[in-house]
């Protein structure tokens, strides 16, 4: 079956001899475990955003407190360094905890990247700074990213996986959307939080200890999620002989390849205008911190809000890979214009608007784009190949995009060098999307 033979909207879970009582049974059934499969996604990529944004808004103080430089700008180069250096763990944890997913099923994996998350948050809320342990506090800190990074890696395609797995066919990419939505969420609470923060405490108060309150925070709701996601409803069992790591790249390592080309452009556009944007905002467009702030979360408000709408019009079209090629055509034609006029310093309404432009194109593709890549493998490999895809694809071009724009705008003294890195990551999806394979409504 391909996707075109579905009617427009079509449920194709229900099938053809099933009575309307029974369907409706089966409906009310079904979604307490999507609510839970849900909720589980959220509280683990929520936290792992969470930590993400508030380290972003308070990169300057952590390069200052944990990597003493000899300008501020290397201070900051460094701090977004150990950003960037997590994302040199996500291959290796899309390895051993995606695969982990596959042999012995989504819930135990899933467990373990919220324990793993919290480890490495709580490192980064309890070290003390250099001037007390000196190097030592660098290490932790480097630690604690790495562990994140480890616990990312296998987060994205176990979750995505219970997901895609919990919905029926015909809901796919909505369910699948809530990661992009999670992200967005916590992002805003992020951008909340932080903000919160630093309104509330004197400027020496916020170096010395106010930074850490929002990575406590964020500890509070660990145990709430592993709570969670040890009780969840299982989704898929299989075998070691079926789901190992060599059958995955040596079946499907075209597929994967396309993949990791294929998340270029959502990761960077991701990293940049949502966590690098507030940096650029105050760094580069010397607008005020409030400005920054609200820029966060006017990005994680729009991503809460699009992606589910966008992942609702997927599941309705007869060929969800069409939505994915017309957005990426829009989002070509639109990037330099729409960051030109960011780079302009349009004043507060105007960079809003370029912002919550950037967020909502991006996340068009979010649920049909996730569920595309999942139904590209089969069930026992799922887990695995998404893990690998997103995580490879984030390191290269997303985990390190702070940085290197960071650098190019120092380097070109041009505050459109981001633009230019987006541009590039777009043509490389592009070429990539238009190869992937597309296997519709693949169990």
């Amino acid at each position: 079956m391909n996707e075109a033979s579905l009617p427009l909207g079509s449920d194709a879970s229900a099938g053809p001899l099933t009575s309307p009582a029974s369907q409706v049974a089966s409906a009310a059934a079904a979604s307490p475990r999507k609510q839970r499969a849900i909720i589980a996604a959220a509280i683990g990529n929520g936290l792992e955003m969470y930590d993400f944004t508030v380290y972003s808004f308070f990169a300057a103080i952590i390069g200052r407190l944990f990597f003493p430089a000899s300008s501020p700008t290397a201070s900051l180069l460094l701090s977004f360094a150990t950003f960037g250096v997590g994302f040199v763990m996500r291959p290796l944890g899309a390895v051993l905890i995606g695969n982990m997913a596959d042999r012995r099923g989504r819930k135990a994996a899933l467990t373990l990247t919220i324990a793993l998350m919290t480890v490495g948050t709580a490192l980064i809320a309890f070290t003390p700074s250099y001037a007390s342990i000196g190097v030592t506090a660098t290490v932790l800190i480097v630690a604690g990213r790495l562990l994140q990074g480890l616990s990312a890696g296998g987060e994205i395609g176990a979750a995505s996986a219970l997901l895609m797995e919990s919905a029926s066919q015909g809901r796919r990419c909505f369910l699948v959307s809530w990661q992009a939505a999670t992200q967005g969420a916590a992002a805003l609470v992020g951008a909340l939080t932080g903000a919160a923060v630093s309104a509330s405490l004197s400027p020496e108060a916020l170096e010395s200890w106010g930074w850490r309150v929002p990575f406590l925070i964020g500890l509070l709701i660990a145990p709430v999620g592993i709570y969670i996601r040890r009780h969840l409803e299982e989704t898929h069992t299989e075998s070691r002989e079926h789901a190992s790591l060599g059958a995955v790249v040596r079946e499907h390592g075209r597929t994967l390849v396309l993949g990791v080309l294929l998340t270029t452009s959502s990761t960077s556009s991701m990293y940049i205008m949502v966590f690098y944007m507030p940096t650029y905002l105050v760094n580069t467009l010397h607008m005020p911190q409030v400005t920054a702030f609200l820029a966060a979360c006017v990005a994680g408000l729009t991503m809460l809000v699009m992606a589910p709408l966008f992942g609702r019009l997927a599941d309705r079209l007869p060929r969800r890979k069409t939505l994915l090629i017309v957005n990426s055509i829009v989002s070509l034609c639109v990037l330099l214009p729409n960051f030109a006029l960011l780079a302009s310093g349009p004043g507060l309404p105007l960079t809003l608007c370029c912002i919550a432009l950037s967020v909502t194109i991006g996340s068009v593709g979010s649920g049909a784009g996730a569920a595309m890549m999942m139904e590209a493998l089969p069930r026992h490999h799922r887990a695995t190949g998404m893990s690998i895809m997103y995580s490879v694809g984030v390191t290269i071009f997303g985990g390190f995009a702070p940085l290197i724009v960071t650098w190019l705008i120092g380097a070109t003294g041009s505050r459109m060098a981001p633009a230019g890195y987006l541009l590039g990551a777009g043509v490389i999806s592009f070429a990539a999307l238009l190869l992937f394979p597309s296997h519709p409504n693949r169990d």
